[in-house]
């Protein structure tokens, strides 16, 4: 039976930028992960998406093989993969992500705050905590980027 991975978590950053992710997802990481995760820009939204590694050789792979002539694939390219951070995971008493300086001024998350973590089947989705609010709520929140009329085979690809 494949696992998928729901709701949300309030967990804090620590002082170095680090996440220790909830225990409840260890199954889940432990059959996806392939040794490693990847945390990159939301490409809509001002927030970040973690993905197992399986799940990332998979839509990595799919944007390597797009080419880049055309200018919106070339913008998502540089939104997924130049912003990716991979890092060997392995699952263990403590299962800790740290996240690099760069993504997390992004997401505008900070040591010693809270964010959401929040399961979206086979990724997870990291929130500043007053923007996954917000979006509960139905509010605006800051668009990173806009994807609208993206190409076919971009709309394709399960990021």
């Amino acid at each position: 039976m494949e696992k998928n991975v729901y709701g949300s978590s309030f967990l804090t950053l620590d002082a170095k930028g680090r996440l220790v992710l909830p225990a409840r997802y260890r199954d889940f990481l432990e059959s996806t992960c392939e040794g490693s995760i990847v945390v990159t820009r939301d490409p809509q939204f001002p927030s970040l998406v973690l993905y197992p590694g399986g799940l990332w050789k998979e839509i990595s792979s799919k944007f390597i093989s797009l080419g880049g002539l055309n200018n919106k694939v070339r913008a998502m390219q540089w939104m997924i993969l130049g912003n990716a951070h991979e890092t060997e995971f392995s699952i263990s008493e403590r299962m800790t992500l740290l996240i690099p300086q760069i993504l997390r001024d992004h997401a505008n998350i900070k040591p010693k705050k809270q964010v959401a973590f929040v399961g979206m089947g086979k990724k997870f989705e990291i929130w500043d905590l007053k923007n996954w609010e917000k979006i509960q709520k139905g509010e605006e929140v800051k668009k990173s980027n806009s994807i609208e009329d993206l190409p076919q085979h971009l709309e394709e690809i399960p990021f």
